[in-house]
């Protein structure tokens, strides 16, 4: 059950507790106070039933292929985006582990590029497999492709072979290729994606990287 409901578990239970904290504030505080309340939790509700695997709708906050949000996103759904946004930060900032680790010469995996210090070396092509961080600033010079992926979920198989297809051309390219999810772990419990690279085989063209993803996850 806890590998079925990942993310969407995690955010009902906090989403249904400040549901009950409007509910209990509505009649003794001001609407600028509770409105946000309940705001917020109809936002995690959204998120968590767009999470679950039977439904799995990556579009809820309208990411866009360039890794920007729209005004109406933010505006919408603010109480969720920054959340974990600074939760991811927070989480960076105490973790004592690397953000990213090579697999293979020029190919690696990682969490949410925050700062330019969680880059790869060599100016690498990313493949970012959030829905719900937005590309980072360190990211923005870089060859870029949005594989919009629910934390905890995996990739759909038409986008596993989008990413693949795109990751082999960048490294046909001699570039390095960095495929990040939001916090970038790979332990037995929570990983839904895994990175297997076969490495080189000849073909027509020159050397090809294949590259099978699956699964990829916090």
């Amino acid at each position: 059950m806890r590998f079925v409901m990942g993310i969407s578990m995690v955010v009902t239970v906090p989403s249904t507790l400040v549901l009950a904290a409007y509910f209990a504030s509505r009649d003794s505080v001001p609407p600028y106070i509770s409105y946000p309340l309940l705001q917020a939790s109809l936002v995690g509700f959204a998120a968590a039933v767009s999470a679950y695997p039977a439904v799995n709708y990556t579009a809820l906050f309208g990411k866009t292929s360039e890794g920007s949000f729209p005004w109406w996103s933010y505006t919408a759904f603010y109480p969720y985006l920054l959340t974990l946004r600074g939760y991811v930060i927070l989480r960076r900032l105490k973790s004592k582990e690397p953000v990213y680790t090579e697999i293979k010469n020029g190919l690696f995996v990682g969490g949410w590029p925050w700062l330019q210090a969680d880059v790869p070396p060599g100016s690498p092509a990313v493949v970012d497999c959030t829905c719900e961080l937005p590309r980072s600033s360190s990211a923005l010079p870089l060859p870029y492709l949005c594989i919009p992926t629910w934390d905890t979920r995996g990739p759909r198989p038409s986008d596993i072979e989008l990413a693949v297809r795109w990751a082999v051309k960048r490294r046909s390219q001699n570039l390095p290729v960095y495929v990040h999810c939001a916090f970038g772990k790979f332990d037995s419990s929570f990983s839904f994606s895994r990175l297997r690279c076969m490495e080189p085989y000849m073909g027509r063209g020159g050397t090809y990287w294949f590259c099978e993803f699956l699964s990829f996850g916090t």
